[in-house]
C-alpha cells in the first residue's frame, strides 16, 4: 500500500481520479491540494489554501505517487499569462516539491496536442511543461496525453461542447469506435492514469518515462481496467 498526493481534484478528470483514490485497496491515505473544502473521508487529508502558490511548500513527506490533473483555460485564468502560471508554472513548482519530498512516481494528465513546436500557445505551453516534468527526473514518470476530454463540466467554450456533444453521440452510435481515436471519458483518462500508477507502485511497469497515448488510455482505463473503483 503506499499514499497517494493529488492536485486539480475538482476538475473534470481530478475529481474521478480522487474517487478513485478513495475506493482504491493499495492506496492507504491520499492528500489532496485544494483551493477550498472537499467531502469529508477517513482516507482523505486536504492541503487547502486559497493562495495556490503557497501549495508547494506544504508538499507532505509521505506519498510514494503524485497524480496532477491541473490545468485551466484562459478565460477562466483571466488571460493566457494567468493560465500560465497555472498549467506550466504551479505544476512545475508541486513536481519539484514532490521530488523533494521522496515522491517516487509522478502522473500528469498532459494533452495529445502538447509539442514544444506548436505554433499554437497552448499546446507549446503543454510540450514544455512535459518536457520540464521530465527533467525533474522522478523514478517513475508517467505522461498521459489524452484527446478531448468528455464529461459535465460547467465552464465550456461553446466550441468545446459542441465537441463534447458530437463526441458522446459518435460514441453511443457506434460502440465508442468513431469517438476513441479523438476523444476520451473523463473517467476513462482517470482509471489509465491510476492504473498506470499502481503498475509502477507494484513494480509490474518498470519504465522510467511512459508515454501513453490515446489508444493507451483507452486500453489502460477500459480494456484492462481491473482496479476496485469506479465501474462506469
Amino acid at each position: 500500500m503506499g499514499a497517494a498526493c493529488l492536485v486539480g481534484s475538482t476538475g473534470l478528470v481530478g475529481s474521478q481520479v480522487l474517487n478513485l483514490l478513495l475506493s482504491e485497496n493499495a492506496i492507504s491515505s491520499i492528500h489532496a491540494f485544494a483551493r477550498g473544502k472537499l467531502s469529508a473521508d477517513a482516507k482523505l487529508e486536504v492541503v487547502s489554501n486559497a493562495d495556490s502558490s503557497d501549495w508547494p511548500n506544504h508538499f507532505p513527506p509521505t506519498c510514494s505517487v503524485f497524480i496532477s490533473a491541473l490545468g485551466t483555460n484562459a478565460r477562466k485564468a483571466g488571460g493566457f499569462a494567468n493560465q500560465r502560471k497555472i498549467d506550466y508554472e504551479l505544476n512545475l513548482a508541486l513536481a519539484k516539491a514532490a521530488k523533494a519530498q521522496g515522491v517516487r512516481i509522478y502522473v500528469l494528465i498532459s494533452t495529445a496536442g502538447a509539442n514544444v513546436d506548436s505554433i499554437i500557445p497552448y499546446a507549446k505551453m503543454r510540450g514544455e511543461l512535459d518536457e520540464a516534468i521530465k527533467a525533474v527526473d522522478f523514478e517513475h514518470t508517467i505522461i498521459l496525453r489524452p484527446g478531448l476530454l468528455v464529461g459535465t463540466r460547467s465552464d465550456s467554450r461553446p466550441g468545446e461542447y459542441a465537441g463534447r456533444r458530437m463526441a458522446t453521440f459518435l460514441g453511443w452510435i457506434s460502440g465508442d469506435r468513431l469517438k476513441d481515436p479523438w476523444a476520451q471519458d473523463a473517467h476513462v483518462v482517470a482509471k489509465a492514469a491510476l492504473s498506470a500508477a499502481l503498475e509502477a507502485l507494484e513494480g509490474k511497469n518498470t519504465e522510467k518515462m511512459r508515454l501513453l497515448s490515446q489508444s493507451d488510455i483507452i486500453r489502460l482505463g477500459r480494456t484492462e481496467w481491473r482496479g476496485s473503483g469506479l465501474d462506469s
